[in-house]
């Protein structure tokens, strides 16, 4: 099955977390906390750690992201990670990367697993899409 939604960034808090040992290389690396929230058939709240290389200057570099999931598909209420990265060269997504972690759904979305993706619509809405199956 297929559930669609848009979702809104509530918060973005980047951290002092770094790696250790520091490596210099060409791109910054950064860790963030996330927050979103979901409406359509993708209804509810995520939390998320995101981590990148990535330029704010030219808008290039790579994330990848682990979301835990609290809400509902097409009105099953439940709770699932899912991860997802994708690459830019500053006005593109390339690379893309999105699944929904095995084993990690609760609630009316136990035994969940699957797929998805993301998209920022020209007017800058984002989407998201989960094609899932309830085991």
């Amino acid at each position: 099955m297929r559930a669609t939604g848009t979702f809104t960034v509530t918060a973005f808090v980047p951290t002092e977390l770094r790696p250790d040992p520091a490596v210099s290389t060409g791109l910054p690396v950064g860790v963030a906390t996330m927050e979103k929230s979901f409406e359509g058939e993708v209804a509810g709240r995520s939390a998320t750690l995101f981590t990148s290389a990535f330029d704010q200057a030219t808008g290039i570099g790579t994330y990848v992201a682990m979301e835990s999931f609290e809400g509902s598909l097409h009105g099953r209420e439940g709770a699932f990670n899912f991860v997802h990265s994708a690459t830019t060269s500053g006005s593109d997504r390339t690379a893309e990367f999105f699944t929904i972690v095995p084993s990690s759904g609760t609630g009316e979305l136990a035994g969940i697993s699957g797929a998805g993706g993301m998209a920022v619509d020209a007017d800058g809405t984002h989407r998201i899409w989960f094609d899932y199956q309830l085991s």
